[in-house]
């Protein structure tokens, strides 16, 4: 019955229910900890700081290898099953089986309130230069979103690159609370109508903490939903520039219908729209199935790599203030194209990327090499730097010969891009999330177009 609405329009059973909720709370009961199962082993990647896990011992290399009367080790080991047993209510005891060190210990964790922030990387760039990326809309973003502006205009902040590349959206009043904040008077933000709902307009109603400082948006083909709505009204009022590539083009507003049997029917009930009027709404006349893989289309028909194949600039015509043309239907067409590195990765590359081959070798190499990093005081420090050196790529080359890959032959470009991707790996486990953004980030394009324009301004 719902395959026969929407694409958006869907039947949520009780564990679906959950997990949406507890993605976009801002925060689980748990134990503190993220993971990575390799050759069927649950290691211990990172260590929330002061939190559970932290308190009772946990440290970044530790194996669990079982929970309380479940065991986590075996083929049959995937990440949801793992959730499942470590996460629990709060207060209640996960006792814990360990191997530390090749030792075996028993230790006992306190489950309690863990924070999944999405604001995942704030820092800067330059002097006047501040960068933040969102990768979700949830409960907790807009309080989230205003700590971190505050704290990068503290650090001297003038420009900002706000980064919604691959946020696929979350709650549409956490995107209006952050428009706002970018917007001056009581400018229109969204509005939304629908065939049994009657208009409603979502204006500015404060003082924003960015009303003046240079703005660039940075959007891709899997920036959706509220992501589209701040991209949008910022594009209509001619405040920001948006650079990257089109964006998913969804403009339908669910509400969650919750059923007494825990299950929830998540219902579209109207359609958003940006200030000009425009709907990003795309076409889903073809099926749920064409229009869900229609981003994917992209890579084949070239969209994702140059402006020119982006079939979106045709229908009614839009015009800013300024005098700009836009148009709707389809996406938010970013002012600044960013085409997609056209030197793609080898089949062999991207088989180490998605097996977790690479990922395994990073991690147990910062184990092994922890000095490494000691000497540096600053991601900036570290990025500036820290090569990968001929000894860390002949044990990678060695490492992947687990998996039949030769590397030994690899095109120096390509060398290059993985040794890149290594250091941004490695920076995550000393500075997190901040420290791999700020590495990855320093040979983005997007980033380095987002600078010029903002100079130029």
């Amino acid at each position: 019955m719902m395959n026969e609405l929407d694409p958006h329009s869907v039947y949520l059973p009780p564990v679906d229910l959950k997990e949406t909720n507890e993605d976009l709370s801002g925060n689980f009961q748990g134990i503190g900890v993220e993971f990575n199962l390799t050759r069927d082993t649950v290691n211990v990647t990172y260590v929330i700081k002061d939190g559970p896990s932290d308190q009772a011992g946990i440290q970044i290399g530790d194996q669990i290898l079982r929970v309380n009367d479940i065991g986590l080790t075996g083929t049959g080991m995937n990440s949801a099953l793992i959730k499942n047993a470590i996460r629990g209510e709060g207060g209640s005891k996960a006792l814990l089986q360990v191997l530390k060190n090749n030792s075996l210990q028993t230790i006992t964790v306190v489950r309690g309130n863990i924070p999944t922030p999405s604001v995942v990387a704030a820092y800067m760039i330059d002097k006047v230069t501040g960068y933040l990326k969102l990768d979700k809309f949830s409960s907790t973003s807009y309080r989230e979103f205003m700590e971190n502006m505050d704290s990068l205009k503290k650090l001297g902040m003038k420009d900002l690159i706000f980064d919604l590349r691959g946020n696929g959206g979350g709650y549409m009043e956490q995107a209006v609370e952050i428009a706002d904040e970018f917007l001056d008077g009581d400018k229109l933000i969204v509005y939304t109508e629908g065939t049994n709902s009657a208009k409603r307009e979502y204006r500015c109603k404060r003082p924003g903490i960015f009303e003046q400082g240079k703005l660039a948006i940075l959007v891709d083909g899997l920036s959706a939903s509220a992501s589209e709505i701040v991209a949008g009204a910022l594009q209509d009022w001619d405040r920001a520039a948006i650079i990257g590539r089109r964006t998913f083009g969804k403009g339908l507003v669910q509400e969650i219908f919750e059923l007494s049997d825990g299950a929830a029917l998540k219902l579209t009930v109207s359609r958003y729209y940006t200030p000009l009027g425009r709907s990003i709404q795309k076409s889903y006349a073809a099926g749920k199935k064409v229009y869900m893989d229609e981003v994917w289309e992209r890579y084949a028909n070239g969209q994702a790599f140059f402006a020119d194949s982006n079939k979106i600039n045709v229908g009614k015509k839009y015009i800013t203030h300024s005098g700009r043309e836009l148009y709707g239907n389809g996406g938010i067409m970013p002012d600044i194209f960013v085409g997609m590195d056209t030197t793609r990765a080898s089949r062999d590359i991207n088989k180490l990327y998605f097996n977790g081959s690479f990922n395994d070798f990073v991690f147990h190499y910062y184990l092994d090499n922890k000095s490494l990093l000691s000497p540096y005081k600053s991601v900036s420090e570290y990025s500036r730097n820290f090569e990968p050196s001929k000894e860390m790529w002949q044990k990678f080359v060695t490492w992947s010969q687990k998996d039949s890959v030769n590397l030994s032959v690899i095109p120096a470009l390509e060398k290059g891009k993985v040794e890149d991707r290594m250091k941004a790996y490695l920076a995550r486990f000393r500075w997190r999330d901040n420290g791999y953004y700020e590495v990855l980030n320093s040979k983005d394009s997007a980033i380095q177009k987002a600078m010029k324009i903002l100079e130029a301004k």
